[in-house]
């Protein structure tokens, strides 16, 4: 016998998975501005870290990590930690969120699409495709999608000038929809939209060439149909923001016909 303990023989130096792991915290730290440690534990064990949050409080106050000052020209909502309280949904047409998204077209000239999001079902529920887009446009979107699923509560958006023009705010409250902007510089605040934009982008838009607005919104017309009735989603514990029509018809061959 060496005279080692077992222990000994087992031991694993935990410095380089402490390293990674304090990578990791940095950069969620960086992207959730106002997140305290506790609720960048979660998101690290969501990334599948197995780590409790006294640990990440230790590498948090090791790393110097401090929260932004508070603005006092707005009343905001914090936690104990300071961590901004986001509105969340709670019912479907509760909270629509909206947002932009750019491209450029094989000729190379830009174009937009309008983004709609149910945030409590993830259900993408527009994208509209425009060479331009400005306040009247988002009305005329916004209107028609009421006309077809009903009025959401509240409708959060960034605060671009096409979404806080005089036209488009009088006109949502004049329906009974409250109008909310995030806070400057704080795209995260809009996170269920950012995330669906990030994937349409990935799946689509970096996919192929449009060679024309109606190309494009009909090739994104296609892909949304597999968003909400068959992409699993990991928020919805992998299922599709619209489960009820995964029916055995409806099966993706990759060949669709969607009618």
């Amino acid at each position: 016998m060496l005279g080692v303990a077992r222990s000994t023989l087992n031991y694993k130096p935990t410095q380089q998975d402490d390293e990674a792991l304090r990578l990791a915290m940095i950069k969620l730290a960086k992207r959730y501005g106002r997140y305290g440690y506790r609720k960048i534990a979660q998101l690290l064990r969501m990334e599948g870290w197995k780590v409790n949050h006294k640990k990440v409080e230790r590498l948090w106050r090791e790393e110097g990590l401090q929260l932004p000052q508070r603005h006092k020209k707005r009343k905001r909502l914090y936690h104990k930690d300071s961590s901004v309280i986001r509105l969340r949904p709670h019912h479907q047409n509760h909270i629509w969120s909206i947002d932009f998204v750019h491209d450029k077209l094989s000729n190379g000239r830009s174009y937009k699409m309008l983004t709609v999001i149910d945030e409590y079902t993830r259900e993408a529920l527009c994208v509209a495709v425009r060479p331009k887009m400005n306040a009247n446009d988002v009305l005329d979107v916004l209107f028609d999608l009421i006309l077809k699923r009903g009025k959401p509560k509240i409708i959060r958006s960034d605060n671009g000038s096409e979404f806080i023009a005089k036209q488009l705010q009088t006109w949502l409250k004049k329906v009974g929809i409250q109008p909310i902007q995030i806070y400057p510089g704080s795209p995260w605040e809009n996170g269920y939209n950012e995330r669906f934009n990030g994937t349409l982008r990935n799946e689509v838009l970096n996919a192929e060439w449009f060679c024309s607005t109606r190309q494009a919104q009909t090739a994104i017309n296609i892909w949304l149909k597999q968003y909400n009735h068959v992409r699993p989603h990991h928020a919805l514990n992998m299922r599709p923001p619209i489960p009820e029509t995964l029916i055995e018809k409806a099966k993706i061959t990759g060949t669709e016909n969607w009618g």
